[in-house]
């Protein structure tokens, strides 16, 4: 891909990079907003075009909004290269790439985005958020300077959330990191900002600042938010964290630590020089700002809730090296509980709706009533004189356009001074002549203004400024370049729709025909047919400079026009442009552009430098137009999307992506084998996308001296989306107490596969395919269980433990609502409840006593981690599971034997310390804090600094039956074949039959390997 930027994840606009950035390292040019008015004359007339917009919006007026799908705009003004290129890799768009959002939000259509876009044209104030996780940022803040004050706003999240909880689906680990950035990503739509990353993964809760630096690596840390800063050159940099107690977890702390410590080091040319030497410059923002934490302080002092102990009311400033005794002052109140009669609601209410879709760790949040109501910040640094109170984040910061010429302070700069001159009255002659009712009347103003634009970047290339100063102003300059473009495109009411165009086109003219449904994804060598839509419903023809369809860089695509495109386009007339396209064989899959190779590393060691803190590669397809307006050339485009038909859903369109002809998995990814068993059972599933289907054979790459039967098998796939399993018996010869790996190998048209994918993601949200290697890893294991358990479960939230247990030689039986209300509990040895069940299933709330009968009637009930729905004496006899329930997430940390001859320890499989040995991600979650004397706990563990925790397996005879609540993460450790963890789950498993307690007569005590 040619030097240059992309950006997959802001809607309706496309930020190019100046093409500076050599190997990879990609300089950004966000866009440049906020209102700075000057003139009181002016600021009349803004207060009268604001009313005007209320109206308009209150009479539910939707003749003249926006309907554009996913507009785009690029950066650039120059003239396109040659016409009649098949291949966007030859040439300069290549570089360019839409966002992947089909459609625009409501509120950025129409007057109302036009609006915003000229508020942001006013101003060059800029700021970036750190965080740590999605869902951690301040969307009200980020909402009222991005839309209600014009800044052009970015969010640094330090992870992807990898570690956390999952209530929407099975994605768990990268699978979830996947789904939580495309979360993000929408609720980002909402903030209005553009969104970074970390190259760090989140690995589970961590109490500690301390540990989180040693787990990732500060330099890791810091070299991504340097490299964020010097891309995107903001003026301020803002936390929602100060990098103390009273952040909550370790991750949080971390980011407060380096939103502050990127303050300074962004600007220091000896940090990181590789970006220097790439074509990043330095940059030092002005100002430093962290949200006040809100804690009671008493005379313990403040609490810290991520490691349960009291601190005293002091904080460190990483910038100065100083501690500053009790509570951080405010310097400045962020009103995000303020109405914009614009967008039809407050700041709060607009970013809620926002983080509302991060669902996977809120299950669906809800809008705030509107009511006033500020955030509290602290300024922590400041390169210029600033006041205790300050009413805003720039006070002192001349964010007019005028003040761009401040970056070439001291030079020969009356030449630029004169020309942000002629633009910044091209953009308040626009919002002078703004109209709701007539937004093209104005458009005429922003071709000039992006006329002198583009001809002032010219002007500042040819000077006598310093590099340094033609950085940090053609940077500024770009951004004002894009919004110009943008605000064209709205201004004329124009809108582009790039899709897979259907086998079959049929409805059109019919207002109620529903959109036909297309291929999601293409696979390589196979010709499919793109229709590009482009609507005109202005008063004037546009002439069009071209339209074409760009492809990745270094793949040798094939897009034909048929017919050849026009040269124009009529007033209130659109153009449909069809194109046949065919990848090449090569043509690589849609995959993240970063992986590790377990999810043991916390960080991704491979990582595509020209992507690196972006959210995602670009998608393999877009369709651009440009056309002259006013003497000006302007560009519009979208990624090719796909349609598919959903219930519930309706026609749900996403980016088409490229997958290969055939993919291969093995089930399950991981497990262990019981010594002293002659065989198991493994599934090959191969899937195809080719839409012809695909034939061939499938095989398993086993250890030495084992085999398997049969040894390969045929498969045939007619069409697109089928898959089919095979199963092969593995006869495991001399097995031993080691790891193995097993892979399946599919054979098709003379290739091999050994790699397939899954769709990470849910309903409503934009899916994204993770792809993993075809390899099932597995252990021999000294474990028993009692033979010919009949085993119900409850299922909970993303609970894949019932696939584990087969390893067992277990296979559950799923009990429904019904199952649970009023079915036969007795015909089960044991009733497993899965995690999070008594948050996600309210039929064993209303039924729970049937469960305590089942117990007291001899039956064995398993209750694994629970969440505070739980506590509610549940149980036989009262226990306490509060709100903040204790973890042990260091899974290393000691685990001590408080009853090493309890039945639960002893029979059929001897616990030792070694089944602690090789966890993952933690000890466990949600501990009882306290419990009845009928209860017993034999095992505690605890962090470092941490009192002890005896609540992580807890039981308690009951009537005839045993009921136990255990919380160490079993869950997390069966699908990653700790071995273990089957031992400790294998002997809850046999309780029914274990000899310590006594059952009815004839029951089967015996246990087999």
């Amino acid at each position: 891909m040619p030097a240059g930027r992309f950006v997959p994840d802001k809607a309706d606009v496309v930020y190019l990079v100046i093409p500076r950035v050599i190997l990879g390292a990609v300089q950004d040019s966000l866009r440049s907003v906020k209102r700075a008015w000057q003139e009181s004359g002016m600021q009349t007339e803004h207060m009268r075009s604001q009313q005007a917009i209320y109206r308009f919006l209150a009479a539910g007026v939707s003749a003249f909004v926006f309907l554009g799908i996913g507009l785009c705009v690029s950066l650039r003004g120059q003239a396109p290269a040659a016409a009649g290129a098949a291949s966007a890799g030859a040439t300069a768009s290549a570089s360019e790439w839409p966002t992947p959002d089909a459609r625009p939000l409501e509120i950025d259509r129409g007057s109302a985005g036009l609006w915003q876009t000229l508020l942001k044209l006013h101003t060059r104030a800029s700021l970036l958020m750190v965080t740590a996780h999605p869902d951690d940022e301040d969307g009200g803040m980020l909402a009222y300077e991005s839309r209600g004050q014009g800044a052009r706003a970015a969010l640094f999240t330090l992870n992807r959330g990898e570690g956390g909880q999952n209530v929407m689906s099975d994605d768990f680990w990268d699978a979830l990191g996947l789904v939580r950035t495309e979360e993000l990503l929408a609720a980002d739509r909402h903030y209005d900002v553009q969104q970074f990353w970390g190259t760090v993964a989140d690995f589970g809760f961590s109490k500690t600042r301390e540990e989180a630096l040693d787990l990732w690596g500060h330099d890791r840390l810091l070299e991504d938010a340097v490299r964020v800063v010097r891309m995107i050159r903001p003026l301020v940099i803002t936390s929602v964290f100060v990098g103390g107690p009273t952040d909550g977890h370790g991750h949080h702390a971390v980011a407060g630590q380096i939103a502050q410590e990127v303050f300074q080091a962004a600007g220091d040319p000896k940090m990181f020089p590789e970006q220097i030497r790439a074509g990043l410059q330095p940059w030092s923002p002005v100002k430093m700002y962290a949200r006040v934490p809100n804690f009671p302080i008493t005379d313990k002092g403040m609490f810290d809730s991520a490691t349960g102990k009291w601190h005293p009311v002091r904080f460190y400033d990483f910038i100065h090296g100083t501690w500053s005794e009790g509570p951080l002052g405010t310097n400045l109140e962020i009103p995000q509980g303020n109405d914009d009669p614009v967008l039809g609601a407050t700041f709060s209410q607009i970013a809620r709706q926002g983080w509302s879709l991060q669902k996977s760790q809120n299950g669906g949040g809800g809008i705030p009533l509107a009511a006033p109501g500020a955030t509290a910040y602290h300024r922590f640094g400041s390169t210029i004189p600033s006041g205790d109170k300050e009413q805003s984040y720039f006070d002192g910061i001349d964010i007019s356009l005028a003040g761009i010429a401040e970056l070439a302070k001291g030079q020969e700069n009356a030449f630029l001074k004169e020309g942000l001159g002629r633009i910044n009255s091209s953009v308040e002659r626009a919002m002078a002549g703004f109209s709701i009712n007539d937004p093209e009347k104005i458009a005429p103003l922003l071709a000039e203004g992006l006329k002198d634009t583009n001809a002032l970047i010219a002007e500042v290339g040819g000077s006598k400024l310093s590099e340094q100063a033609k950085y940090d102003v053609t940077h500024e300059l770009r951004a004002k370049q894009e919004q110009f473009q943008r605000a064209i495109v709205l201004a004329l009411n124009l809108s582009l729709e790039a899709m897979v165009a259907p086998a079959r086109e049929g409805g059109r003219g019919n207002i109620f025909a529903l959109p036909a449904e297309t291929l999601t994804s293409v696979v390589p060598g196979e010709q499919f047919p793109v229709r590009v839509h482009l609507n005109n419903p202005g008063a004037a023809a546009l002439t069009l400079n071209r339209v074409w369809l760009a492809t990745p860089a270094g793949e040798s695509w094939s897009a034909t026009a048929d017919p050849a495109v026009p040269a124009s386009v009529g007033a209130r007339q659109a153009l449909d442009q069809r194109f046949n396209v065919r990848p090449p064989q090569d043509a690589a899959p849609t995959r993240p552009y970063f992986s590790r190779p377990s999810e043991e590393l916390p960080y991704y060691d491979k990582v595509d430098e020209k992507y690196r803190n972006f959210s995602f590669a670009p998608y393999p397809l877009s369709a651009w137009l440009e056309f002259t307006y006013m003497g000006v050339p302007v560009r519009v485009g979208q990624v090719v999307q796909t349609v598919q038909q959903q219930t519930g859903q309706g026609a749900v369109l996403n980016p088409l992506v490229v997958t290969p002809a055939v993919s291969v998995r093995i089930f399950p990814e991981a497990g262990i084998t019981p010594l002293g068993s002659k065989s198991f059972t493994l599934s090959a599933q191969v899937h195809t996308e080719a839409t012809a289907g695909a034939k061939g054979t499938v095989r398993l790459d086993l250890p030495e001296g084992w085999h398997s039967q049969p040894a390969s098998a045929p498969f045939s796939l007619e069409r697109a989306g089928q898959e089919q399993s095979v199963r092969f018996e593995v006869i495991a010869d001399r097995l031993v107490t080691k790891p193995y790996t097993v892979t399946a190998v599919a054979e098709s048209g003379g290739r091999q596969y050994r790699e397939g994918f899954i769709t990470a993601g849910y309903a409503g949200l934009r899916p994204y395919n993770l792809y993993m290697p075809a390899t099932y890893r597995t252990s021999g294991v000294d474990v028993k269980i009692s033979s010919a358990l009949r085993v119900g479960y409850v299922m909970g939230t993303g609970d894949t433990v019932p696939q584990s247990l087969e390893n067992l030689g277990v296979h559950v039986q799923f009990l429904n609502p019904q199952d649970v209300a009023s079915g036969d509990l007795q015909k089960y040895d044991v009733i497993l409840v899965g995690v999070r069940a008594y948050t996600s299933r309210p039929e064993l709330v209303t039924n729970n006593n049937r469960l305590l009968e089942y117990v007291q009637n001899g039956g064995v009930v398993v209750v694994q981690y629970q969440s505070v729905q739980y506590d509610h004496n549940f149980g036989p006899y009262p226990y306490s599971l509060p709100n903040d329930a204790e973890r042990v997430v260091d899974e290393h940390s000691p685990v001590t034997f408080a009853d090493p001859k309890s039945p639960l320890l002893t029979w059929p499989n001897t616990i030792n310390q070694s089944d602690f040995a090789g966890w993952v991600e933690e000890r466990g979650h949600s501990f009882m804090k306290s419990w009845d004397s009928h209860y017993a706990a034999p095992l505690e563990t605890h962090d470092a600094e941490q009192d002890p925790q005896k609540g992580g397996l807890v039981y308690a005879r009951y009537g005839r039956g045993v009921y136990v609540y255990v919380a160490f993460a079993l869950y997390r450790q069966l699908p990653d074949g700790v071995p273990g963890a089957y031992r400790l789950f294998a002997n809850l498993l046999s309780l029914p039959r274990n000899p310590a307690f006594k059952q009815p007569g004839g029951t089967n005590n015996s246990a087999q390997r």
